[in-house]
């Protein structure tokens, strides 16, 4: 279900900039997410709001974000805008409205960078723009002979695991599409990466699982990968602890209960697990050469 709305803001500015994706900023085109992933916090977490359910296309966004940027600009506050942080930018809907296109037309015109998270190949349509964004982006002085691009574009997996992917993220692009995409941004330059996140407890936070993933991630041309685990939310049908014990329950049942007892009352798993996960992921990084961080 796709519902039209009007916003009154579109940029948001966080409270403290964002070490770990480097963003300042942040705009999302859309409320909810057509891309549909089970564990996806959207569904019963704060960033969510009361229907996810239903795509909300933020149609004068274009306009809105014109006018917030040029204010921006014209005080010099610039950084990195994280497009896609509650919502993917680029769901099927994107490529007949093109709504993501025009706002990338917009932050190019004031010249901000961007840190673009998808899990759809459609990117592939904006390559030539998000080109121009990566030429002429002004960079906060903070990050002055740290980093050489205006662009990253990062892609968002849970598992390089295809059966896997279909049952848990049934939107999005296969994970063939995107590495694919992720190996034509690569060939033309960009600056790009992979958040593999939130990886799936006893599904695909293994060694084994972690080797395979960020060993493809590095084979298709990735600069550096972030790995997380995974949180779950709310106790409502259509949040997304309920939709994930419920795909547990159906698909597989022998890691359900496990995982019950890892989240128990919180929506995290304990500490303990956390760092294991850390320490995990940055050994495998460190084989296969590739950073854990973007800069």
């Amino acid at each position: 279900m796709v519902r039209e709305v009007k916003v009154k803001f579109v940029l948001n500015k966080l409270k403290s900039h964002d070490d770990w994706f480097l963003v300042d900023y942040t705009v999302n085109p859309f409320m909810g997410c057509a891309l549909n992933c089970t564990y996806c916090y959207i569904h019963g977490s704060v960033y969510g709001g009361e229907e996810t359910s239903v795509l909300q296309v933020k149609t004068n966004a274009p306009e809105v974000l014109y006018k917030q940027l040029k204010n921006r600009a014209r005080k010099g506050e610039y950084g990195f805008i994280g497009l896609g942080s509650s919502t993917d930018p680029y769901p099927p809907i994107e490529e007949e409205l093109g709504i993501t296109r025009e706002l990338l037309k917009i932050i190019y015109r004031f010249k901000f960078p961007v840190n673009v998270n998808t899990k759809s190949a459609l990117i592939l349509r904006d390559v030539e723009l998000l080109k121009k964004i990566d030429e002429k982006a002004v960079l906060p002085k903070r990050f002055q002979g740290k980093l050489d691009h205006g662009m990253i574009v990062s892609f968002s997996f849970s598992t390089v695991d295809p059966v896997l992917a279909d049952i848990f993220e049934p939107g999005a692009s296969t994970v063939e599409e995107r590495f694919g995409a992720m190996k034509k941004f690569s060939d033309e330059g960009f600056l790009v990466g992979a958040n593999l996140m939130p990886v799936l407890p006893f599904l695909s936070d293994s060694e084994k699982h972690l080797d395979e993933a960020i060993g493809k991630i590095k084979e298709y041309g990735a600069d550096f990968v972030l790995v997380a685990g995974l949180t779950l939310f709310g106790d409502k049908p259509n949040d997304c602890k309920v939709r994930y014990y419920k795909i547990l329950e159906e698909y597989f049942p022998e890691v359900l209960e496990k995982t019950k007892r890892m989240f128990k009352d919180s929506f995290a798993p304990p500490r303990d697990y956390q760092a294991a996960l850390h320490k995990r992921s940055e050994r495998i990084c460190r084989k296969y050469d590739i950073k854990s961080k973007i800069i």
